[in-house]
């Protein structure tokens, strides 16, 4: 059942990227396209250039300078009709390639001036290196959760063996600590997809501290659509008493309920914005700081800072591999929460009262 969930997640997630044309792609990335100048002249190293285009998604995925793996490119115009090809072609063209202009990682239509042509909508459903990422991501997810149940069916009753002896804890964690006591007696319904959601978050966060790696749930966009899930979730299964909180909440004066209405809306939209922020900010402020501090070493080109650099930035990845963690977990109890009071029954919230 976990692996059926499992795989339905990630067919959504990645029709639901398919059709984004990713707008927060990195500034200043221009200059990689571009040829480089015959004069062969040193430029002038920009720290900020290197922070948006390691974060930032991108047509192409490139593990180390000069080790660049070419992504499919895969266009839709209503005159041309489904267009693929290698992201190569643009690299090879500084940018231009068969009429379209990679312009900051936006794809354009160019006009027969060589300018924009704005009257022509271009849909980029390309696999970029976010979604080459989350695609890889779903692999690993499903063969690993995979391997996990073959070897509980045949370990049953017997010491865990191999991988399942890491994961099984922590599915048990999850599941004991963190999903019955915010959901109760419902529990089973919402656990496969809560597993799922705290194992793509963590398998995501892990994959964005290996150099090289997308910086996938350092993406608003995916941590704004599995928000939006949960919000879903929550609000199909909600029985009428949270309905009926949201409309008429007790002990509330009749005078103030329009009041009330607007801090009750303004809260049931607040907890998918307070999951989506949280950890895009989280995931991306500590790419931020390590890329920041291995910038000082390209600035002050010194044995010294790069000595001194290279042990923070050792402690800090040791600190992002707990925030790796902190934060699957911070989203999955808050999940757990919003959909346990969203079908708590009456009495159940007296009786806790």
């Amino acid at each position: 059942m976990l692996r059926t969930i499992t795989s339905k997640l990630l067919l959504v997630l990645s029709l639901s990227v398919f059709s984004i044309n990713f707008s927060f792609a990195q500034e200043g990335h221009e200059a990689h396209h571009e040829s480089k100048e015959a004069t062969h002249e040193e430029e002038k190293f920009d720290i900020g250039q290197m922070i948006m285009h390691h974060i930032s998604d991108s047509h192409e995925w490139e593990f180390a300078h000069g080790l660049t793996l070419p992504l499919p490119v895969i266009l839709y115009t209503k005159e041309n009709g489904l267009e693929i090809f290698s992201s190569a072609r643009f690299t090879e063209g500084h940018g231009v390639y068969n009429g379209y202009i990679n312009n900051h990682e936006h794809i354009h239509r160019l006009n027969p001036q060589g300018g924009l042509d704005e009257e022509v909508h271009v849909w980029d459903l390309s696999i970029t290196k976010n979604v080459a990422s989350m695609l890889l991501s779903a692999i690993i997810l499903i063969l690993l959760m995979s391997t996990v149940a073959k070897s509980f069916a045949k370990n049953r009753g017997k010491a865990p063996k191999g991988i399942q002896s890491f994961i099984e804890p922590i599915i048990f964690f999850i599941r004991d600590e963190v999903v019955k006591p915010n959901i109760g007696a419902k529990y089973e319904n919402y656990l496969p997809y809560l597993l799922t959601l705290f194992f793509f978050i963590l398998i995501n966060n892990l994959l964005g501290l290996i150099p090289g790696g997308a910086n996938l749930t350092g993406n608003i966009t995916i941590t704004l659509f599995l928000a939006v899930i949960t919000f879903i979730i929550t609000h199909i299964n909600a029985n009428k008493h949270y309905w009926l909180h949201l409309v008429k909440p007790e002990g509330v004066p009749t005078l103030m309920l329009p009041l009330m209405w607007v801090v009750e809306i303004a809260g049931v939209f607040m907890k998918p914005m307070s999951l989506t922020i949280r950890l895009f900010a989280n995931i991306t402020a500590g790419h931020i700081i390590i890329l920041s501090l291995l910038g000082l070493i390209f600035i002050f080109k010194s044995f010294a800072v790069g000595g001194v650099v290279t042990l923070f930035t050792l402690f800090m990845n040791a600190i992002e591999l707990l925030v790796a963690f902190l934060q699957a977990f911070i989203f999955t109890l808050l999940t757990s929460m919003y959909i346990g009071s969203a079908i708590e029954e009456h009495h159940e919230a007296d009786h806790g009262h």
